[in-house]
C-alpha cells in the first residue's frame, strides 16, 4: 500500500483552478519530487496535503486513511512533517532549542507542566534534549547547537529546520524548496542530507526548482503546469519528455 495517495485533488480560488484533478502515489522509502514553473500549483498542492488548505474536491490518504480537511496538527500527529520555502527559526532560541520544539510533539507532560518546569517533566525534558542533540549530530551541525539559530549561515539553518522536522519522528517528510537561497555547495550538502534521511527510513516528498538537485536525488518526479499534472516518471524519462522540455524552455 502506498504511504500517500493523492486522488483527483482539486482546489479552486474563485475562477482559478490552482490544483486541477491531480493524482499520484508516494511509496514508502521514496524520494519523490514535484516540479513545475512558477504558478504551477506546487505550494498549493503541499498546503492541501499538509492540511493548511482544504480541497474543493478529491482525496488525500495517508497510511490508508483520508486526511483531507483535517487540521495540520492532527496530520502531524499521524506522522507527517513539513518544512517551508522561507526558513522559520524561532528567534531568541538556540539551534538545539529550535529542534526541541519539534520533539515536544512526542512528549506526554503537557504544555503547561513543561512551561513551568514541573519536577515530573525533568526526565522527559532530558530525553527530548538528548534526542534533539542526536539529530543535530546526525545532520553534522552539533557544533552549532548552542548558537542562536538566527545567527547561523543559511545552509546551517536549513539543516536545523530539517532536524526539527525529523524530531517529530515522521514517516513522511514534505520539503518545500529545500535548496531555496542556497549556493551550489550548500545545495549539494542539502541533497546529501535528504538522501541520508531517506536511508533512515523516512519517505520524502519535495517541491524544488533546482533541477540538478531533483535529478540527482529523486526516485520519481511529478510535473505540474497550471495546476494540472502533465507528467510522472523516472528522472531520465522526465528529462526527455517533450512536453516538459517545452514548458521549461518555452518552445
Amino acid at each position: 500500500m502506498a504511504l500517500l495517495e493523492v486522488e483527483k485533488l482539486h482546489r479552486r480560488f474563485g475562477g482559478l483552478h490552482a490544483v486541477n484533478d491531480v493524482s499520484f502515489l508516494v511509496e514508502p522509502g521514496q524520494i519523490k519530487a514535484v516540479i513545475g514553473p512558477n504558478g504551477a500549483g506546487k505550494t498549493t498542492l503541499f498546503n492541501l496535503i499538509s492540511g493548511a488548505l482544504a480541497p474543493s474536491s478529491g482525496a488525500v490518504r495517508f497510511h490508508g486513511q483520508e486526511i483531507q480537511g483535517r487540521q495540520p496538527h492532527e496530520i502531524a500527529t499521524r506522522g507527517m512533517a513539513r518544512t517551508y520555502q522561507n526558513i522559520k527559526m524561532f528567534s531568541g532560541m538556540t539551534a538545539l532549542e529550535n529542534v526541541m520544539v519539534g520533539r515536544h510533539i512526542q512528549g506526554r507532560a503537557g504544555f503547561l507542566a513543561s512551561m513551568f518546569h514541573a519536577p515530573w517533566t525533568w526526565p522527559e525534558e532530558k530525553a527530548i534534549r538528548d534526542k534533539s542533540m542526536a539529530l543535530l549530530e546526525l545532520l553534522e551541525i552539533a557544533d552549532c547547537a548552542h548558537a542562536p539559530a538566527t545567527s547561523l549561515a543559511f545552509g546551517q539553518q536549513r539543516a536545523v529546520e530539517l532536524a526539527r522536522a525529523l524530531a517529530m519522528e515522521p514517516s513522511l517528510l514534505l520539503l518545500d524548496e529545500p535548496a531555496a537561497g542556497l549556493n551550489i555547495y550548500e545545495t549539494a550538502e542539502v541533497g546529501r542530507l535528504i538522501t541520508k534521511v531517506r536511508d533512515l527510513g523516512v519517505t520524502v516528498l519535495l517541491v524544488e526548482h533546482d533541477m540538478s538537485l531533483v535529478m540527482d536525488i529523486s526516485d520519481e518526479i511529478v510535473v505540474l503546469c497550471f495546476g494540472q499534472k502533465i507528467a510522472e516518471d523516472l528522472p531520465p524519462a522526465i528529462q526527455q519528455n517533450q512536453e516538459v522540455i517545452k514548458i521549461y524552455l518555452g518552445e
